[in-house]
């Protein structure tokens, strides 16, 4: 069996390299456990990018958000309202109804609502990111792929560590500690925290403030026993705060009124140019909002009312394991939970039009049973059983509270003849009866899930090896979602008042009250085989089938009725059908993956190469809805195909060379029901959608990678030099979830680096972190700016914008 590892390599840089020759150097091998047991990482017949905790500290990777720029086909982005991550063009979009597709794992603890991949990372020992479907293994709804996090566990003597990282440009503050060693001869312990304080990078132009400011602050003790030479027990006690004030989003594009007449205003103002000589009169101004919010530049300026945000999360995991004859039985019971509240000023511009506040409440308790089987018979396996159950609560509510709302509407009834009032009050009275306004909307669902899996491979001979797999799946849910509007003392508006028709039309909002109950029973092989081709070369195909299953939108503002009439007491001019949406469907995703892992150059250089296609039906969508909120559907069918390049190469024992390249070509068959760009007719017989077929996916970039040259060298007897210069790059991609043309970015590179003067023993270090280094303007997640186009027909949009380049201190003493 081969046994050298790597992390990712550019293949054309790697073969140059490698030409001229690579001396004596030698790999180190990566262990990983992606399937349940420790394995070389060039063994796993599955395209995986593995680094580990260590490298991630020095890297100053703190949560998801930055792992990606090292992984692939990795995205992650928070949002206005969720977080995304996209694993090939896949991923779950902004619905707090929502499992992830890619499944996050912590110790063997599923994590599955999107606000725990803001959570920062702590005192890790590696964390793997699987690309594809991972049903069998990683049962729970992975059907794009699984980022597994391994904590690092107790050391066999008393050893700790304080790691400070100052970043004077935004105050970006860190400090990391951490204790660990013996209580006794069987038992260990090991404590780590980690503090975060940061002013932000954006500028608010209307607060005088910067954003987002983030106070983060995690606690983790874990202990592990050897109860007996069979019997070895884990406990981890968890406990976490993020929190933040402001958003690091901006007006990024403001286009012309499409409309013509008195309803011929912009938004806001595109340029400076057009801001000095009057072009066109943006609406907002000509309401006397704050002069800040004429600003759709992109300057890491923004000007928006105060937001906050706070979440605080809690995890208990127990983990046994059993060990005889080779065997292992393992059980590992988790509970997890969080709570989150959010403060939004949803019209993303400065002028008091209208907020929203949200709370999520969320707990899970799970129960794993495996059973593995010792390596190296002639029959291997991995068989368990899973039990889940969890209770999600959601509640928000829009926040009318001042009389700019009432203003902005008012002049849209009166610009276009009345088109928002009741012909009885007259034109021009649309926003007289919302100031105050609330929309309480409260969204429940509780789900019970049960599987078994079992995954056996045969080793046919000593080079080939065939594995079957498959986990089944019970699984129940129960949803409820009731949207009503009252004003802000909590009086509910009574029905067929001139709200209904004012919200009907400008939020695409009609008062429903929907429950539903559904399970699911799922079905999911896998096949695969692998073939040594040499002591240092082995091939591997699989394919697979996996599911993620449905359930009950939180975020829509209507039912699915397409006959339902949102506002009947209306006007018969006025009244309003809208197609909401409750309850989706599973989806289902056929994959196919060819792959190659390599030794070269006597263990000096690796080279992994995995083609893949992948065959999605059903695909969920989150589809904005034109006005605040969203609708769940299921797309018909979709494809993700491409080529996935990752290698080392040591070119000395002192230099190195990484990287990754990924190709990906993602496409809508089939996807009738896809969101309208702004301004652009329905093509959907229903008159609202936008059919996508052939059409490609938010963060479907044709191809993304990096490449890292790595150098240490000690100086002196007990003083080492280390440096290190990564290359980030991508070609052009969209971030917005409708992928409307006008919100294409172009690809970028962005350089990453590092330099350290450390001792030898690893007790001390001093090191410079440079990222974003060629201070790359790159906007992570973009969105329709709400409100905008439907009073002035101005498209307009915002995005959320990473950080511009900053340079950080880091100090780090062990003992």
């Amino acid at each position: 069996m081969r046994s050298r590892v790597v992390k990712p390599v550019l293949a054309t840089s790697l073969l140059a390299a490698a030409a001229s020759g690579a001396g004596a150097a030698v790999l180190e091998e990566v262990v990983v456990t992606a399937q349940l047991r420790e394995q070389s990482l060039q063994d796993v017949p599955v395209s995986v990018s593995a680094m580990s905790g260590e490298k991630m500290m020095e890297a100053g990777i703190g949560k998801i958000e930055d792992l990606q720029a090292y992984v692939p086909n990795l995205y992650m982005s928070e949002s206005q309202l969720s977080t995304n991550i996209f694993v090939r063009g896949l991923g779950s979009g902004d619905n707090q109804g929502f499992e992830q597709s890619v499944g996050m794992y912590v110790d063997g603890i599923y994590y599955g609502k999107a606000q725990l991949g803001r959570a920062p990372f702590l005192d890790l020992e590696r964390v793997e990111v699987l690309r594809g479907p991972q049903n069998i293994l990683y049962g729970k709804n992975s059907i794009a792929g699984a980022v597994n996090i391994t904590t690092a566990r107790s050391s066999d003597e008393f050893t700790g560590s304080v790691a400070l990282t100052y970043e004077p440009e935004y105050e970006d503050r860190v400090a990391d500690i951490v204790f660990s060693g013996p209580i006794n001869d069987a038992l260990g312990y090991r404590f780590a925290a980690r503090v975060r304080d940061s002013d932000g990078y954006m500028d608010n132009l209307l607060l005088g403030n910067t954003a987002p400011q983030r106070e983060e602050q995690t606690l983790r003790l874990r202990f592990d026993w050897e109860v007996s030479d069979d019997l070895s027990a884990m406990l981890k006690l968890e406990t976490g705060s993020f929190d933040t004030v402001g958003r690091h989003a901006e007006v990024i594009l403001a286009l012309p009124s499409e409309a013509t007449g008195a309803a011929a205003l912009v938004w806001q103002e595109r340029t400076y140019l057009e801001i000095l000589d009057n072009t066109n009169v943006p609406l907002l101004l000509t309401l006397d909002a704050d002069s800040s919010i004429n600003n759709p530049l992109r300057d890491h300026q923004n000007s928006r009312q105060h937001e906050e945000s706070e979440t605080d999360t809690y995890n208990a995991t127990v983990k046994l394991d059993y060990y005889v004859d080779g065997h292992t039985f393992t059980a590992i019971t988790g509970y997890m939970a969080y709570e989150f509240y959010d403060l939004c000023d949803c019209d993303d511009v400065g002028a008091p039009l209208f907020g929203a506040e949200f709370f999520e409440d969320y707990w899970q308790f799970s129960q794993e049973v495996r059973w593995v089987s010792p390596v190296g018979e002639r029959f291997e396996y991995i068989a368990g059983a899973y039990f889940q159950m969890s209770e999600f609560e959601f509640h928000d509510t829009i926040l009318i509270d001042s009389d700019f709302e009432q203003q902005i509407l008012n002049f849209g009834d009166l610009a276009t003849g009345g088109s928002f009032g009741d012909v009885e009050d007259g034109i021009g009275d649309a926003g007289d009866e919302i100031v105050g306004q609330r929309s309480p909307r409260d969204f429940i669902t509780d789900s019970t899930m049960w599987s078994t899996f079992f995954q056996g491979t045969w080793n046919v001979t000593d080079s080939f090896r065939a594995t079957a797999g498959v986990r089944y799946t019970d699984e129940t849910k129960e949803g409820r979602r009731k949207l009503d509007f009252a004003k802000a003392d909590g009086t509910i508006d009574p029905r067929g008042s001139e709200v209904d028709t004012v919200l009907a039309i400008v939020f695409k909002a009609e008062r429903h009250d929907l429950k539903g109950e559904r399970r699911e029973q799922q079905f999911s092989p896998l096949l695969s085989f692998q073939y040594d081709i040499s002591a240092d070369a082995m091939l591997y195909g699989l394919a697979s089938k996996g599911f993620k299953s449905g359930g009950y939108d939180a975020r829509s503002n209507a039912t699915p009725d397409p006959n339902d009439i949102a506002n009947p007491h209306a006007a018969a001019n006025k009244q309003q059908r809208i197609i909401g949406s409750f309850e989706y469907e599973e989806e289902e995703a056929v994959n196919y993956e060819l792959g190659l892992k390599s030794t070269l150059f006597n263990g000096a250089a690796e080279l992994n190469v995995a083609v893949f296609r992948t065959e999605y039906d059903d695909l969920q969508v989150s589809i904005f809805d034109g006005g605040v909120g969203f609708n769940v559907g299921n797309a018909a069918s979709a494809v993700s195909q491409g080529l996935e390049l990752d290698g080392r190469l040591a070119i000395t024992e002192h230099l190195m060379l990484a990287g990754g390249l990924a190709l990906l070509d993602f496409e809508f068959e089939e996807f009738p029901n896809g969101t309208c760009a702004q301004g652009q007719a329905p093509t959907n017989p229903n008159g609202i959608h936008c059919d996508k077929s052939g059409e490609t996916n938010q963060y479907a970039a044709d191809w993304s990678g990096n490449l890292a040259l790595i150098y240490s060298r000690p100086i002196s007897d007990n003083l080492e030099f280390k440096a290190n210069l990564d290359v980030v790059a991508i070609d052009d991609y969209n971030p917005s979830a409708n992928v409307d043309p006008r919100m294409d970015e172009d690809g970028y590179y962005k350089l990453n680096g590092r330099i350290a003067l450390g001792d030898l023993d690893d007790t001390w270090e001093v090191a410079l972190l440079g990222k974003n280094l060629t201070d790359e303007y790159i906007i992570a997640y973009s969105a329709d700016v709400p409100t905008a186009y439907t009073v002035t027909q101005a498209p307009t949009y915002f995005g959320f914008a990473e950080s511009p380049r900053t340079i950080a201190l880091q100090l780090s003493y062990s003992w």
